[in-house]
């Protein structure tokens, strides 16, 4: 019911809002002497602008229950043009962000009646928005254009600290609601004061002339430095434009861009483009920034549309839980039972995470005996949406090849044997000296020992016909330089899981993405994921496969198990116990010295006093960890998009050793 009225009052604002932002005032608004605004649990309160005695309103909504709930602190959504704006953000935030305090602020009340009676009650947005003044005197006269950085100074100094001395208000999340000159206004806040608001909702700017400007602003502000958080906007931006909007789409696509071009990890940038013109597009803007907006305020995600993952707004809180929700999704889920004080240092390092104090993460969960004990998601995560994985797809699929050889499509043995052997589309006249040298093993350990010229394999894979199917393999064979002893290094890359994967779909029935779906992901109950198929037409075996923190856990407890499911052994142990072990020792200069590698899993010792601890893990670029802990029944996973990732630091010296002694 709730969403029918919805549509509705969109549908009905959606024509008011096209007159009076295209028309701006029409004489018929003024067939009565007097109109007040009049909608439930708005307050309309008078507020000065004390550095330039100009006379404003505010109009501001409590959510319901706000009275009740004295201990609770709300989100405010402060926007500009109120009078235009409030009916559809009252209705939309009704809907679908009902915890939050709307503050709408006005046009100036006491501006010059004469040129009030002229161009409208609106008139003093002219100047209040705009952050230059006209090159024309006579307009420049008229209008005081320019003066954005007042206006500012207004809302910072006089607006929010009424209403945050006022009300009870979450400091972490205040918005900015702003449509055509009001836009523009959020996008200068942005980039000389963006600390004025956490996230800025920014619908069809008018920045035609303005990019230039606002590129002089983004230079002044000075470029993001991963090593000085006082060096990112620290902002969540959603922009939109018409569809119908021409003249709009190049000066914002060049505003999106200089935000991307910052490269601020603390920065998000969501472009939506809205069927309409510049009037009817409002409303639907409205809806879409406030489902937005409801996104980044929950550990849940609420949206149903396709966000790419550097578009998924930073939370503006931590969600941190020693008590996990039962989701009903296979993991049973108890409560964080550990000495107080290691309870404290792992709370403490989740806030700290969710600060930036140890990079960019995105997930902390920690299972123990088998059940979910903490959960926590910070910045880009979200309980139910998929994570990218990076290179620990690598290990997911080291298991699918496992779960191939319980199926008895192939035999340890089979892990010594040729690779070549599987694979009858390869002709072993025309492939490289050696290839014979080439088995499962040596692939799993990335001791494969192709050496291919990388500037001619980038021209030979635009070739996709060449390269489908087993096609991919026979090229590598065929390019590569003889297969020797010396060739036959750590050499860390993706070649080597594609063997892997070519394999696995030659002996299993059907096609690899199916076993894959069919015999760990269904088995596992992993229905929300991506995985990317390679140019091959295989799936990926290196990366690009994405899914959700939980079911990250889920796979680290198949580890935990020796590889069994509910009492089904998934997949076989014998090959676990030899792919979770060190066989290698990596040669890379990035990785730790006392890493070594099995068949795709890394293995290490977490030492805690005078003991160590035997721990496994999947790791992925960014901060994708599955890490597994046997003596301690213990299973760990974080998700993120960290450049240094050096997250592992923390996790051994302060959540391992509160598991010792449980």
């Amino acid at each position: 019911m709730k969403i029918t009225k919805l549509i509705l009052l969109t549908f009905a604002i959606a024509l008011n809002t096209a007159f009076a932002q295209e028309n701006k005032v029409n004489d018929n608004t003024h067939t009565v002497d007097k109109s007040y605004l009049e909608l439930p649990q708005i307050q309309v309160i008078p507020i000065e602008d004390t550095k330039n005695d100009r006379q404003y309103e505010l109009y501001v909504k409590l959510p319901e229950g706000y009275s009740e709930n004295k201990d609770k602190k709300y989100p405010v959504l402060y926007f500009t043009d109120a009078m235009w704006h409030v009916e559809i953000l009252s209705a939309s935030t009704e809907y679908m962000l009902e915890d939050v305090i709307l503050v709408g602020i006005s046009w100036q009340k006491d501006i010059n009646e004469d040129l009030k009676n002229e161009v409208g009650e609106h008139v003093s947005r002219f100047r209040d928005y705009s952050f230059r003044q006209s090159n024309k005197p006579d307009i420049q006269t008229k209008f005081q254009l320019g003066q954005a950085n007042k206006h500012l100074d207004f809302i910072r100094n006089d607006v929010i600290t009424y209403v945050e001395n006022t009300y009870r208000t979450d400091p972490n999340s205040r918005t900015y609601f702003g449509y055509s000159m009001g836009g523009e206004f959020g996008a200068y806040i942005l980039l000389s004061q963006p600390d004025t608001f956490n996230n800025y909702i920014l619908g069809s700017p008018s920045i035609k002339n303005e990019v230039a400007h606002l590129t002089e602003l983004n230079t002044k502000f000075g470029p993001f430095e991963a090593s000085n958080r006082n060096s990112s906007l620290n902002a969540n931006v959603f922009i939109s434009h018409g569809s119908l909007e021409e003249e709009m789409v190049e000066p914002i696509e060049e505003f999106v861009k200089l935000l991307n071009d910052r490269r601020d990890d603390g920065l998000s940038v969501l472009k939506e483009v809205i069927d309409g013109n510049h009037g009817t597009a409002f409303p639907m803007t409205a809806v879409r920034s406030v489902t937005w907006l409801s996104s980044l305020m929950s550990h849940v995600s609420s949206d149903n549309h396709e966000v790419p993952f550097w578009g998924i707004p930073h939370l503006n809180n931590a969600y941190i839980s020693p008590t996990p929700e039962d989701r009903k999704d296979g993991i049973s889920v108890d409560t964080l039972s550990v000495d107080s004080n290691d309870q404290n240092a792992i709370l403490n390092l989740s806030q700290d995470i969710f600060e930036g104090k140890h990079g960019s993460y995105d997930a902390l969960l920690i299972s123990h005996k088998n059940k979910l004990v903490f959960e926590s998601y910070y910045k880009k995560g979200r309980i139910n949406l998929p994570h990218g994985q990076a290179s620990a797809v690598k290990a997911y699929t080291s298991l699918v090849l496992g779960r191939a050889i319980q199926m008895g499509y192939l035999s340890m043995e089979d892990l010594d044997k040729p690779l070549i052997g599987f694979l009858k589309d390869v002709d072993p006249e025309k492939i490289a000296k050696g290839a014979e040298k080439i088995t499962l093993h040596k692939a799993l350990t990335m001791h494969g020992g192709l050496n291919i010229d990388g500037d001619k394999w980038k021209e030979i894979e635009k070739d996709t016909v060449r390269l489908k199917g087993q096609g991919l393999v026979r090229t590598l064979l065929e390019q590569s330089g003889p297969i020797t002893p010396e060739s036959q290094t750590y050499l860390y890359g993706n070649f080597n899981p594609m063997l892997v994967m070519t394999v696995i779909d030659a002996v299993v029935p059907g096609t690899a993405e199916r076993f894959i779906k069919r015999e760990l992901l269904d088995k596992l109950g992993i229905t929300e994921y991506k995985w990317s198929n390679h140019i091959s037409g295989l799936p990926e075996a290196g990366w690009r496969a994405s899914i959700m923190s939980r079911d990250m856990l889920k796979l680290g407890n198949l580890v935990l198990n020796k590889g069994k499911l509910n009492g089904e052994q998934l997949i076989s142990a014998e090959y676990l116990a030899k792919a979770t072990s060190g066989i290698v020792k990596p040669t890379q200069d990035w990785m730790p010295k006392d890493y070594r590698y099995g068949y795709f899993w890394y293995q290490t010792l977490v030492k805690v006093d005078d003991k160590s601890y035997d721990t496994t893990f999947a790791w992925g670029g960014g901060g994708q960890r599955v890490i597994v802990i046997d003596e301690l029944d213990l299973t760990i996973v974080i998700s993120g998009h960290d450049g240094e990732d050096k997250i592992m630091t923390q996790i051994s010296e302060i959540i391992v050793p509160a598991f010792v002694n449980q």
